[in-house]
């Protein structure tokens, strides 16, 4: 989404200062928006996957604080003269890649939106859907390319003048293998340390030294800072490693509001830090975003979200408990 987007503000606005300003919005956006959706950020997908939450009680609960949390310094930053007026836009006709782009898109995007009925339905583990999905859009893929595969000979020539590499081959040439490495080594170092009980005990003593706020679990309580602090955490350190943790970290059932409360801090807490999110990241390197131009400018406007967004998570959950 914020590749989408920056681009699409890379078109249409030419001043690069009012460009920064509305990136900076976009992050808040995009991250707040994959907070309450199973398949809209990776940490929801994980505690989806690891059984933690499911696809409707996940939406019931963090929708509306995801929402404050988009529209809170949205509200905040209208007063900013950069955000009034007109932009005089100039756009420039171009082209269509291919006259299948629109299909590949709307397929695509069918695709990741069939997931969760899948699961529902099947009641089999998130990933098959996923498999699934990404089967049916390379076949697609295929069947509109009407790709030649390039194959050489002993020494290195073609066979065929012209030939070239499908495009689910040149989709999966351009995947990060150190960043699949980086996770993967995180995730193993977490299991590592919940096989071991350090976990356990880590959560433990994190949650006798807070102030109890009213979060209950079954095994105790965690209290609602220890949550917040997971949540501004995510902006420093990856969100997806301290998602990982805290499911080795807590002993909770299915869709109890604590699940809930991490999914939303998670995924929104990265925005106060350009460094503290994938959104971020995306955007830093598309627009050459400066690390402290985004800590003075975006970064308390993020804050003001994410708190408002969770004082709107507590009063929900206070009100479902007292009803």
């Amino acid at each position: 989404a914020t590749i989408v987007l920056v681009t699409i503000l890379q078109k249409v606005i030419k001043e690069r200062e009012v460009r920064l300003w509305f990136a900076g919005m976009i992050i808040i956006a995009a991250n707040a928006g994959g907070a309450w959706s199973p398949i809209g950020d990776v940490t929801t997908t994980m505690l989806w996957i690891g059984n933690k939450v499911s696809a409707l009680q996940l939406i019931e609960h963090v929708l509306v604080p995801s929402i404050v949390c988009m529209v809170v310094p949205v509200l905040f930053a209208l007063r900013y003269k950069v955000f009034k007026g007109n932009i005089d836009a100039e756009f420039e006709e171009e082209k269509a890649k291919s006259p299948f782009g629109a299909t590949m898109l709307y397929l695509g995007l069918g695709s990741i939106v069939f997931v969760p009925f899948f699961k529902t339905i099947t009641h089999l583990p998130p990933y098959v859907g996923m498999m699934l999905s990404l089967a049916v859009v390379a076949a697609f893929a295929e069947i509109y390319t009407s790709a030649k595969f390039s194959i050489s000979s002993v020494d290195g020539a073609e066979s065929q003048e012209g030939a070239h590499h499908s495009a689910v081959h040149s989709s999966l040439s351009k995947i990060e293998l150190p960043s699949i490495l980086f996770f993967l080594g995180i995730l193993l170092a977490v299991a590592a340390l919940e096989s071991l009980g350090m976990l356990f005990h880590f959560a433990g003593a994190l949650d006798s030294t807070m102030p109890f706020l009213g979060t209950e679990a079954v095994d105790g309580t965690v209290s609602d800072l220890v949550i917040l602090i997971l949540g501004i955490g995510s902006a420093v350190i990856d969100n997806v490693p301290l998602v990982a943790a805290s499911m080795g970290m807590f002993s909770i059932p299915l869709d109890d509001s604590v699940w809930h409360f991490i999914a939303y801090s998670a995924g929104t807490g990265g925005s106060m830090l350009i460094i503290g999110s994938a959104a971020g990241v995306v955007a830093m390197g598309m627009e050459k975003i400066d690390f402290f131009w985004y800590f003075k400018k975006i970064a308390w406007l993020a804050f003001l979200g994410f708190i408002g967004g969770a004082v709107a998570f507590v009063l929900m959950r206070n009100l479902v408990l007292n009803a």
